[in-house]
């Protein structure tokens, strides 16, 4: 029995022995796993200062832009007011030539009888004063001028001799 305590003795110490042969090898494995991982880290680190002073920039532009935005906003403002500015001048104008031209039309419904009865006067008018020209046209002076010929000489008007 004593042979058998020993052996347990022996079987127990080859196992602690596995076991921490065991352990060290896992513990061995281990520490490179978290140099592997610690080296990973310090690389993610500098590409994250990277990422963060590039997000940086890139914040300051996306503002000094929305700031340029704001004021060209504003300035496009103005000239929207104004373009409204025209426009609503522009309706008050048509609104006053509608009125002006209802107004003209029903004055012109109200008296066309009369617009008819000068129409026709001055048509007559105007046959009278086509008349009074062809008499005129007929009738001379008693002097008739006729044009020189090319190279001739030309003769003096009646006109020019009471000068």
């Amino acid at each position: 029995m004593e042979n058998l305590l020993y052996i347990a003795a022996i079987v127990a110490a080859l196992a602690f022995l596995i076991l921490c042969v065991s352990l060290a090898m896992t513990l061995f494995s281990l520490k490179k796993t978290l140099q592997s991982v610690s080296e990973t880290m310090d690389g993610l680190s500098s590409q994250l200062e990277g990422i963060t002073s590039e997000t940086t920039e890139l914040l300051n532009k996306t503002n000094k832009l929305a700031e340029d935005i704001q004021e060209k906003s504003e300035k496009l403002n103005t000239v929207v007011d104004a373009v409204k500015g025209v426009g609503e001048s522009v309706n008050g104008f048509n609104s006053s030539i509608m009125r002006v031209s209802n107004s003209i039309t029903t004055e012109a419904e109200r008296n066309s009888d009369k617009i008819a009865q000068v129409v026709q006067w001055s048509n007559v008018v105007l046959g009278i004063l086509e008349k009074v020209k062809e008499r005129r046209n007929e009738s001379s002076d008693g002097w008739t001028t006729y044009e020189p010929v090319a190279g001739q000489k030309r003769l003096p008007s009646p006109a020019d001799r009471f000068q």
